[in-house]
């Protein structure tokens, strides 16, 4: 079966586009808004509407497969690929990457994600923006699934030898700055992992000492005795702060380790992971940092798990991590590392290599994207995947979690 035409769609997404140099600078809140100027290049405001490509084939016999081209919250940070605004990248997809798809078989799916995803534009001489390959390679998934009548998770097991999950995969859901009434939802749904938190900001979330962290977890966890909706419900917490604790204990990696093991005795007995402890500016001093914050939390026994995230962007980014030890767990941020089957090999990677895999993502991509990740989810079976998109957990947490009970039923 052929591809007869590539359709582009301008689309919204589940969130913003939030300036994090910005934000980390002391931009403060105004309502939605936040208040400030820009810095991070491309941004004209602090925070801005988060936009999507919706990108469809037409296939011979009539079928529409699809996937949406999305990129993270926290765009042109990290080490990240810069601000995609659908108006500066439709042309590039109608000139560059249809004529690659139209008129031309529908192969097996690694064979056409390769064909944008190790592409060089001839415009930029470049390799093709994340979003642009993140949203490609998913209808290329989904047209590989159409034309052989099979689901997308079928597709991936197939090719890449694995097994579906019998089981849901276990799903994170995030708060963010509504941390309260937002880790009420997620206790009434019974959420496996939780709240994220959105501990970005040292002054006002944080705390100079680390304070207010230790005084929301502890309310959390006795927040989850008093209203988890049985005794067998036994969350992990999982907050994300954002490098915060690198200011806080000034880089000190060895007090950074004995705070982590404060906080999940407070957490006890649930279960800590805390997601970017540093941010060191740069991916050698970062794997450096969070290889030797783990260092001393192995050699002291602490039972909590760090996580990493910025600077561990790409595939090739999360093998480093990983060899080097840098954390317990890596996000692998889905957007971020291109080609949706750079995410399924990262997260049979981890597996393989003793690095916890958690298939994450943004609040800041689509329902479509939420869906065909649901699908890598349950062919590769990831310690956890992240409820998106948005930050409103009941929609992003529905999305995710129907999607896979769907694949579960048909599957069985």
């Amino acid at each position: 079966m052929k591809i007869q035409k590539v359709v582009c769609a301008p689309g919204k997404t589940g969130f913003f586009f939030d300036d994090q140099k910005a934000i980390k600078s002391g931009a403060k809140n105004d309502g939605a808004f936040y208040e400030g100027t820009p810095v991070t290049p491309g941004f004209t405001a602090v925070r801005q509407a988060g936009e999507s490509i919706c990108v469809m084939f037409v296939l011979e016999n009539g079928a529409i497969a699809y996937g949406d081209c999305a990129a993270v919250q926290y765009s042109g940070a990290g080490g990240r690929d810069p601000l995609f605004l659908a108006a500066d990248f439709i042309p590039v997809i109608e000139k560059e990457i249809a004529p690659l798809y139209e008129g031309k078989e529908i192969t097996s799916f690694r064979e056409m994600a390769d064909i944008v995803d190790k592409s060089i534009s001839p415009s930029t001489g470049k390799i093709y923006h994340t979003a642009i390959r993140y949203g490609v390679t998913q209808a290329c998934l989904d047209a590989v699934a159409k034309s052989n009548s099979k689901l997308m998770a079928q597709v991936i097991a197939e090719e890449y030898g694995t097994e579906i999950s019998k089981t849901i995969i276990p799903i994170f859901s995030q708060s963010g700055d509504d941390r309260y009434m937002n880790a009420d939802k997620m206790i009434m749904k019974a959420a496996d992992v939780l709240p994220h938190a959105l501990f970005n900001h040292v002054e006002t979330k944080v705390g100079l000492k680390g304070e207010k962290i230790k005084e929301y977890v502890e309310w959390l966890r006795n927040r989850i005795i008093k209203l988890r909706p049985c005794e067998c419900y036994n969350p992990t917490i999982h907050i994300d702060v954002y490098g915060t604790l690198g200011i806080v204990f000034n880089n000190d990696f060895e007090a950074i380790a004995k705070y982590i093991g404060e906080v999940a005795e407070i957490a006890k007995p649930f279960h800590l992971r805390v997601e970017g402890p540093v941010d060191m500016g740069e991916k050698k001093a970062q794997i450096e940092a969070l290889a030797a914050i783990r260092a001393a939390m192995d050699r002291d026994g602490i039972d909590a798990e760090i996580v990493a995230d910025e600077w561990c962007n790409t595939l090739e980014d999360i093998k480093d991590f990983t060899a080097s030890k840098a954390s317990h767990m890596a996000q692998i941020k889905t957007p971020d590392l291109g080609g949706i089957n750079n995410t399924i090999e990262a997260v049979i990677y981890c597996k393989q290599n003793n690095m916890g895999a958690y298939l994450g993502g943004t609040c800041n991509e689509t329902n479509r994207s939420a869906e065909v990740c649901a699908h890598i989810a349950m062919a590769t079976s990831p310690v956890q995947y992240l409820a998106k998109p948005g930050m409103g957990v009941d929609e992003g947490y529905m999305i995710v979690f129907n999607e896979m009970s769907r694949i579960l039923a048909l599957t069985k």
